[in-house]
């Protein structure tokens, strides 16, 4: 766990409660945690289940780990310790959003269970629901598409700690939910997420 470094700070109460907030909103803030190796399909599953929630009168974001690091963490390379600072970093954002009432969702390889697991706690300790889901789609699958081209970069050496090839993925041990995109399709998915966020209550 990371540690503070501020001193001579307190935690000031606002007036406005989460209840309120929810009340507002008509919806209960909650984030869905995305897991999976690039290319998996995390970010098309997760902006196909925002646009499905907005349509529906929800209001959802997406925190997508390639446009978090064109901003909020520009300066994190890919490191263990970077990628474990990454995860921090939007785990307490995300957190902050689901508090505010959002449905959130995170677009993250996030390839450390430990990491992983912080989040949940921290989300728990909160009272906030989180819910992570496993895009469990198979390597092979994922270097078929490669978008990005970055599994060939990775296999001819040109990119180091590129996870899946020199850099260990750890998948979730329990996860909510897995889906694997390999015969299930974004819109597929986004009708699983949905069915489940009406059985737990945070959609109607």
């Amino acid at each position: 766990m990371t540690e503070s470094r501020a001193t001579n700070i307190t935690w000031h109460e606002g007036h406005v409660t989460r209840e309120e907030r929810g009340q507002l909103l008509k919806q209960q803030g909650a984030t869905i945690w995305f897991t999976g190796l690039s290319g998996s399909g995390k970010s098309t599953i997760a902006f196909t289940l925002e646009h499905a929630l907005v349509q529906r009168g929800h209001l959802a974001y997406v925190l997508d780990g390639d446009n978090i690091r064109h901003g909020l963490n520009k300066n994190l390379g890919f490191s263990a310790q970077d990628r474990e600072e990454n995860i921090r970093r939007i785990g307490e954002v995300a957190k902050l959003f689901a508090d505010c009432g959002i449905i959130t969702m995170t677009s993250f390889i996030s390839p450390y269970r430990k990491d992983r697991d912080l989040v949940r706690q921290l989300h728990e300790a909160g009272k906030l629901p989180f819910i992570e889901v496993h895009i469990n789609t198979p390597i092979a699958t994922c270097e078929t598409r490669d978008p990005k081209g970055l599994y060939k970069k990775a296999r001819a050496g040109e990119l180091k700690n590129f996870t899946g090839i020199d850099d260990p993925y750890e998948a979730p041990l329990q996860p909510e939910l897995t889906i694997d995109a390999t015969h299930t399709s974004p819109q597929e998915a986004t009708v699983l997420l949905l069915k489940y966020m009406e059985q737990q209550g945070l959609t109607r």
